[in-house]
């Protein structure tokens, strides 16, 4: 009851960015996932509920530390006017308030749901213009490999019947950050060993980013083999609905 008082208060006191946050989960298709991330925290607490139910919680001093470092990076992110240092600083302190309200031993058993939190923060759209480059390069590598001609002006690839842009939403960015956070939970769902956690951890970032580059090559490849207009609908039908999920399954 304390800790829930507690927290609500904190969010009380930085509605502002709680609501930030909310809508672009809500209205950003790149940060989608983070609407399932809390339903996440709460299988793993619900999960490890039996375990933690033997231990008392004790109020932890120390810990306080912790709610003052995310209250220094919420003041550096508000002074810089950098909303995603902000949002970073607002859920540290609410995990700073979990430990210092329930202690140590409560926060190691709880270590990971924690940690997780740090997913509700919708951060990595810095990541889309290198990510737009690399595709491109990507495509201009399998369009080669093809001996398709073609010419590449930045994000901008050119073929002989037509004109392509490796768009902000092909850059693969979403896909690639909805895949960190799922490989971190099934790592530590599913993995006892660190190395193979390592490994996994690994594929979840590089399998995304080469699945999109072919995604992106394959679109252009069955325009020419067809048309601009056809490759459109057959990139939003086929790779939006069908080879995201076979990257997964694979990925598994």
């Amino acid at each position: 009851t304390v800790l829930a008082g507690a927290a609500l208060i904190l969010l009380a006191l930085f509605a502002g960015d709680a609501m930030d946050m909310a809508t672009i989960w809500w209205t950003n298709a790149t940060f989608g996932h983070c609407l399932m991330v809390m339903p996440v925290i709460g299988w793993l607490i619900w999960l490890r509920w039996p375990d933690l139910g033997q231990l008392t919680p004790r109020p932890w001093r120390a810990a306080l530390g912790i709610v003052a470092l995310g209250g220094l990076l919420w003041l550096l992110g508000s002074a810089a006017s950098v909303a995603v240092a902000r949002h970073f600083g607002l859920v540290v302190m609410l995990q700073g308030l979990v430990a210092a309200l329930l202690g140590k031993a409560v926060t190691r058993g709880l270590l990971f749901p924690l940690c997780y939190a740090l997913f509700l923060v919708p951060a990595g759209d810095q990541l889309v213009p290198p990510m737009q480059v690399l595709t491109a390069h990507f495509c201009m590598a399998l369009l080669g490999l093809q001996g398709i001609p073609a010419h590449l002006d930045g994000v901008f690839i050119a073929i002989p019947n037509g004109m392509f842009e490796v768009a902000e939403a092909c850059s693969g960015v979403k896909f690639l950050i909805a895949m960190v956070a799922y490989g971190a939970l099934v790592s530590n769902v599913f993995i006892l060993s660190w190395s193979r956690r390592a490994i996994f951890m690994t594929a979840a970032i590089v399998v995304p980013v080469i699945a999109n580059g072919i995604r992106a090559w394959g679109t252009i490849y069955v325009s020419h083999l067809t048309s601009q207009d056809f490759a459109a609908g057959f990139d939003h039908i086929v790779y939006g609905w069908v080879f995201f999920a076979v990257v997964i399954i694979v990925l598994m």
